[in-house]
């Protein structure tokens, strides 16, 4: 079902993905959402699978894992209300890569790479907001990452 509210404006205008946008950009933005709810431990999206759609964390815990050759899944991020997830299947046509699983009930809100690709047509200046919005975020995960590599380098080479 499609959503709107004052609470959910306010709550979507704090997040990373929404900031910028005008009232009518962020009006049109919502009017495309679509809420999906999660029980724990169910599978959002899984490592593989084609993807569609990216969400936004509403309320509760999601894990991010990936698999290893030998099939080990580790774990890769915790995902918390105002994050988002599933955009660079939207950006880069490939198919998912993590599994998101629920750790508690959880609250998203989805948009469609179709509903994407509608707010372009309707709204390109806040679309190119959208997609700055979403390059930072990717940024800044580098840069997360980055450190974590780095980190662990550090720690490959204390204990030789």
């Amino acid at each position: 079902m499609a959503v709107s509210s004052p609470d959910l404006k306010a709550f979507l205008l704090a997040t990373p993905f929404f900031g910028g946008l005008s009232e009518a950009s962020l009006d049109l933005l919502i009017s495309m959402l679509v809420e999906r709810s999660f029980d724990r431990g169910g599978i959002v999206v899984a490592e593989g699978e084609a993807g569609r759609a990216m969400f936004v964390v509403h309320s509760g815990t999601l894990e991010v894992s990936e698999r290893l050759e030998a099939g080990v899944a580790i774990r890769m991020a915790t995902l918390q209300p105002g994050d988002f997830f599933g955009e660079m299947t939207l950006l880069e046509m490939q198919n998912r890569s993590a599994t998101v699983v629920a750790e508690s009930p959880t609250l998203l809100y989805e948009l469609t790479a179709q509903q994407l690709y509608a707010f372009y047509k309707a709204d390109i200046h806040a679309y190119v907001i959208v997609m700055q919005n979403i390059n930072r975020e990717l940024c800044r995960r580098l840069r997360r990452a980055d450190a974590r590599i780095k980190t662990l380098e550090m720690r490959a080479r204390d204990a030789q």
